[in-house]
């Protein structure tokens, strides 16, 4: 019984102690207000004023440029891109169904000849759109034509990516 009443009387001083707290901080918010009432506007400093204009609604402005934007979906604006550009026999294969059978350099220009899983044969310049990743044919040298492949990573950064093919005599 003793210790109940033990109990009882921490718990209430307790109480007391938090009620008087809490009044006596409101008396001194009170205060506050009524020493800045009684200044007169020219008497303020700007530390003041940024205080008062920091309590406000804040004027932060968001600024979206060189940022991500997290709930736009990077395969559906792949496809969008896919759509608008009409593609050659050449750009719906892959670079793997190629094979590369001939170069030829000249003073009047360079070209390739690649051959496709079915045997057709094309004629390939440097310039010309290849691949399904965008490839184009980025330079052609004595028994290799190099693709460069453009693509994004994942920050949205344009990247290259170089890509060999040697002809078959060569390996």
């Amino acid at each position: 019984m003793r210790r109940l009443h033990s109990k009882y009387c921490v718990g209430l001083f307790l109480q007391v102690l938090l009620i008087l707290i809490l009044f006596n901080t409101g008396q001194a918010a009170q205060k506050e207000e009524t020493d800045k009432n009684k200044k007169s506007p020219e008497a303020t400093t700007d530390t003041e004023k940024a205080d008062v204009t920091g309590s406000e609604v804040s004027n932060y402005i968001y600024d979206p440029t060189n940022k991500t934007d997290p709930f736009k979906s990077f395969i559906a604006a792949r496809e969008e891109k896919e759509k608008t550009k009409t593609r050659t026999y050449l750009e719906t294969l892959e670079l793997s169904q190629l094979d590369l059978v001939i170069t030829i350099i000249s003073p009047n220009g360079k070209w390739a000849v690649v051959k496709d899983s079915k045997g057709l044969g094309h004629v390939i310049k440097e310039g010309t759109p290849i691949g399904t990743n965008n490839g184009v044919v980025f330079k052609i040298t004595q028994g290799e034509v190099v693709i460069r492949e453009e693509y994004k990573d994942f920050r949205g950064q344009t990247q290259f990516r170089d890509i060999s093919k040697i002809t078959q005599s060569q390996m």
